[in-house]
């Protein structure tokens, strides 16, 4: 069975194919919702509400071939409820460090601060490009924009990022 009649029987209600199309996702899921949230714990929460959420509304869904792309789409949606949720209740430098205690280059965190200073538009093509290693065509499918558009935001938000950069990797503040 191909991942469209996969697709088309989880959205019928079928465990079993919910359950083999979620799990040949998750390791993807887990990256994106870690590039996002940097923390596992909350990169786990993240994927667990998502397929809960998924299987509450997979009936919903109209085109059994957008599944992974859909399932995606809920996953950053829950991602950035959680940056928001974050940023109601925790100052800007305790989420930039690292919850593991491992060490973090000065550079990454320069550049995951640059990476929060873009519109979430750029943000998204920027993690999902780079972080995930989509191209743009997947990533166009995940946002539902057209890759022209795509194209555009990796542009402006990589324009973006190295005007916040100085020289040698540091985050201008100025």
């Amino acid at each position: 069975m191909e991942e469209r009649e996969w697709a088309a029987a989880a959205c019928q209600g079928d465990e079993t194919a919910f359950y083999y199309l979620v799990s040949s996702q998750k390791r993807k899921l887990y990256g994106i919702a870690f590039s996002y949230l940097r923390n596992e714990s909350d990169a786990l929460d993240a994927v667990q509400e998502t397929v809960c959420k998924a299987w509450l509304k997979c009936r919903q869904l109209k085109e059994p071939d957008a599944f992974i792309p859909w399932l995606i789409r809920i996953l950053i949606h829950m991602c950035i409820d959680e940056q928001k949720r974050r940023k109601r209740t925790l100052p800007l430098t305790a989420l930039t460090l690292p919850a593991s205690g491992e060490m973090v280059s000065v550079h990454k965190l320069d550049l995951e601060i640059a990476l929060e200073r873009l519109k979430p538009k750029y943000r998204h093509v920027l993690t999902l490009k780079y972080y995930q290693d989509m191209t743009l065509t997947e990533i166009a499918r995940i946002l539902d924009k057209p890759e022209g558009t795509m194209k555009t935001w990796l542009h402006k938000g990589l324009k973006q990022l190295r005007g916040q950069m100085t020289w040698g990797g540091e985050v201008y503040y100025g």
